[in-house]
């Protein structure tokens, strides 16, 4: 019996909405309202495009060369975008996880980290989907170090937003103060600056016309239940996606180099900012015995 490369689905249904996880890095490959695509999404016979949906564990993002230094030990890792001599995205978006809980509106995946080069600690990995008829789609990321060292440790997600309308002309609202400045290769160039003035300054939500953007954003500004949210609006819909405290920084990503240039809005909801295993910045120290979660969703919005 045949399957496709993206291995088991998990279809999830609660009202209006509809999702699709798979067991190949527990990504998101789709999610729908009423019909209508929140996400981009990818064939299940396909790789996902661009880490459609995909889940960014140990460390979201870039580490330069490869290179870190964790409590005085160096360590080298696998350069997985040889184009910038980066290790990109983490361990895990590719590999096979398992479901501990499956039910009509809630799936639990679980998978078994195991030490590899540069990465020699030991992590069991939670990811709960769960829809529901109001408030959309909620994922919580858990990482539990089940080893014997502390180790360095980050998680993002990587949903591409839509609605159905070419970027260029949706308006996008990120209430963030401060961007990440980066170079050609995408590795940060100085502290977080002030986006006052700038391209970046998406507080006011302005159509995003011909902004390109591939940047960090801190200084998130939260509602009373300690949410950020970005929301995207065009075509007379709405997207909304929103990530607790467990994430302070938000990635925007106008996805200039997709076959379908500008289609989506990547929205990366990041515990930690790019080059964090280098530079230490956001990085969680996860004691043996120790856990870590954060929550975010994404829901259609009025």
């Amino acid at each position: 019996m045949s399957e496709p490369i993206s291995g088991e689905q998990y279809a999830l249904a609660a009202g209006p909405y509809r999702a699709v996880v798979t067991e190949s890095g527990a990504s998101l490959r789709e999610l729908t309202f009423e019909g209508r695509p929140l996400v981009l999404t990818h064939d299940a016979d396909e790789l996902p495009p661009a880490a459609f949906g995909q889940l960014l564990i140990p460390w979201p993002n870039r580490v330069d060369h490869g290179r870190y230094v964790y409590r005085g030990t160096e360590h080298r890792l696998a350069i997985s975008e040889p184009a910038r001599d980066c290790a990109l995205h983490g361990l895990t978006r590719w590999a096979a996880w398992r479901a501990a809980v499956r039910e009509p509106d809630r799936v639990r995946l679980t998978h078994r980290l195991l030490g590899t080069t540069g990465y020699p600690f030991r992590l069991d990995l939670e990811a709960e989907y769960t829809l529901d008829a109001t408030e959309g789609l909620g994922v919580r990321i858990t990482a539990r170090n089940v080893g014997t060292a502390t180790a360095p440790y980050g998680h993002g997600a990587h949903p591409y937003l839509t609605v159905g309308e070419p970027i260029d002309d949706c308006e996008v609202t990120l209430d963030a103060d401060r961007y990440v400045p980066v170079n050609d290769r995408k590795i940060p160039t100085g502290p977080a600056l002030d986006v006052a003035g700038t391209p970046y300054d998406l507080r006011s939500g302005p159509v995003l016309g011909d902004r390109s953007i591939d940047h960090a954003f801190a200084g998130l500004k939260r509602d009373g239940d300690g949410r950020a949210w970005v929301t995207l609006s065009g075509g007379g819909r709405t997207v909304r996606l929103w990530a607790d405290e467990a994430h302070p920084w938000m990635m925007i990503y106008t996805a200039d180099a997709l076959p379908a240039s500008r289609s989506g809005l990547g929205v990366e909801p990041m515990t930690c900012p790019p080059n964090a295993f280098a530079t230490g910045e956001g990085v969680v120290d996860l004691e043996p015995g120790a856990e870590h979660t954060g929550t975010y969703g994404v829901q259609a919005g009025s």
